[in-house]
């Protein structure tokens, strides 16, 4: 009778261990299966940062070092050159990737060992953007556009490059989805109004309007109606006139918040929107999204509005 038992219970105690095991296949299936919808392809996507000594390369670095499904592989920038990027970006343990002043170098030592490819671009000068981009793309990595202002000529240009050589390319004059959610109920709201005006703020930049004001009225624009009927004139205390009659207002302010504003009104009536940034860690949720998408294109795509 004691045999009996004995067997019994090594029976149940393995009937437990076999149980155990498939509940854990189970959870280790379940979790590759939450990281392949995450990545399609089932790899790590390897991001490159160029620019990564800036403020919004460092933060890059920091965020995409944290999220699940990418990695930095390289980082690129003409100041800390020689320093890890990990670092520099204030993370609590280095990289091991020293910032290095030669994008070719970099997107040349990775595209052998890569399929899921990423450069993230802030550079602000439009003809560096344009070159690294076709450089990216020669490597065969996808691209990332957040920094400056591609010319219609260029964009044309390299909208061209991307689809005959099958290549994501997304250029995202703004990374914040509050800016395009700013946008897009603007745009909906825009059909009653006859009036509208933009105030945006933003400290130390150089050229005004900025790009996103101009996106902005550009995206009011085209609808069919013109704004501010019986006052376009140039005048340049009443504002700068982008698009079909939108005034823009712009101010430089030493603060850290970048704000913009838009004023839609009727005799008797105003509606606005307003969204303010005070840390660019606001923007790094639409870089996220940015890269994870971009590994799924095959040509080029204009506006982070395209892919939400």
């Amino acid at each position: 009778m004691a045999s009996l038992r004995t067997q019994v219970s090594g029976v149940a105690v393995l009937s437990r261990q076999k149980r155990f095991v498939q509940t854990k296949t189970s959870i280790q299936r379940a979790h590759r299966i939450v990281c392949t919808a995450s990545n399609p392809r089932g790899n790590v996507i390897k991001v490159v940062v160029n620019g990564a000594a800036g403020e919004l390369g460092r933060t890059a670095i920091a965020a995409i070092s944290k999220a699940r499904g990418m990695e930095v592989a390289g980082a690129v920038d003409v100041q800390e050159v020689g320093r890890d990027a990990g670092e520099v970006a204030g993370l609590e343990e280095p990289l091991e990737i020293p910032i290095i002043n030669d994008l070719v170098m970099v997107l040349g030592s990775l595209s052998q060992n890569t399929t899921s490819g990423v450069m993230v671009d802030f550079n602000t000068d439009s003809t560096l953007v344009h070159d690294n981009v076709r450089q990216a793309t020669a490597f065969g990595m996808k691209s990332v556009v957040c920094g400056g202002v591609l010319e219609p000529d260029d964009l044309a240009s390299l909208s061209t490059f991307c689809e005959k050589s099958s290549m994501g390319c997304l250029v995202a004059p703004t990374l914040s989805i509050g800016r395009v959610l700013l946008q897009q109920a603007a745009v909906a709201a825009a059909f009653n109004y006859g009036y509208a005006e933009i105030v945006e703020s933003r400290p130390n930049y150089k050229a005004y309007p900025s790009t996103e004001a101009e996106e902005l009225a550009k995206s009011l624009s085209g609808l069919g109606r013109i704004y501010n009927r019986g006052d376009l004139s140039q005048e340049n205390a009443k504002g700068a006139v982008v698009g079909d009659g939108i005034r823009v207002h712009s101010l430089s302010t030493p603060s850290r918040t970048s704000s913009i504003e838009i004023l839609l009104s009727s005799p008797g009536e105003v509606l606005s929107y307003k969204h303010e940034i005070t840390d660019v860690r606001s923007l790094m949720p639409g870089l996220l999204l940015a890269i994870r998408r971009v590994v799924r294109l095959k040509n080029l795509v204009y506006g982070l509005e395209k892919i939400l």
